[in-house]
């Protein structure tokens, strides 16, 4: 099996530092399109963004609705036009885009309250299966999230090799049966099955907006490259 690029990304609902008036879809869009990777695991994403994501950049995408996305033609309305008025309460998903044909795709609630909180299983035809997840702020939660999630990912893998990623709202996390290969403060990622190819990158997330030069969300999207 060739090398897999894998980026994981925290879209903090769509937002920039510092904040910007109005959608900055086109300018996340451009910096995914210009950047190479076969799977991006995007969590705190605008619930109407990924289908075009998709359009846009070529990919497949599977998306799974967080938090907060009652009444969402109103959240829209307000997060299009004054996206630091709405923060989160203009509606979360997380999104998983694939350059590699999706064959499979399930999502798995891990929390109700005090927020809702949903993975994503994705297995691709080429045989990896990834996990995306954006784990609760509390670190106990994360912890209890972060250890089903992983029993969880491991058997819908089977044999196959299995990436875990995303925001997991831990700086030292250590799921069991897991190599960590990748991290940048909370943001990490997991393998079983695969190795570590090449050193992991911080990509640069610099934007031009209506306000002037700004940084796409509060995370740096982390890429790393894993092979068998």
């Amino acid at each position: 099996m060739r090398a897999v690029l894998i980026v994981t990304w925290n879209l903090f609902h769509g937002r920039s530092l510092p904040h910007s008036r109005g959608s900055l879809y086109p300018q996340f869009a451009e910096k995914l399109r210009s950047w190479e990777w076969d799977v991006a695991l995007l969590q705190e994403v605008p619930p109407w963004w990924p289908q075009s994501l998709a359009r846009d950049l070529g990919a497949e995408q599977r998306t799974a609705a967080t938090s907060r996305n009652s009444l969402l033609a109103v959240r829209r309305a307000i997060a299009e036009r004054r996206p630091e008025l709405a923060k989160s309460n203009g509606g979360g998903a997380n999104a998983v885009l694939a350059r590699e044909p999706i064959a499979a795709h399930a999502s798995l609630r891990l929390r109700t309250w005090p927020e809702r909180r949903v993975a994503q299983l994705v297995r691709l035809r080429n045989g990896v299966c990834v996990a995306n997840y954006h784990a609760s702020a509390r670190v106990p939660l994360a912890e209890d999230e972060l250890r089903r999630l992983t029993d969880r990912a491991l058997a819908w893998a089977g044999g196959a090799p299995l990436v875990l990623g995303g925001d997991l709202n831990l700086r030292a996390p250590v799921p069991a049966h897991l190599v960590h290969v990748a991290e940048r403060d909370v943001d990490h990622v997991f393998v079983r099955g695969l190795e570590l190819d090449g050193d992991p990158e911080l990509l640069d997330r610099s934007a031009a907006a209506d306000s002037g030069a700004v940084e796409l969300s509060d995370h740096p999207p982390l890429r790393v490259r894993v092979s068998r």
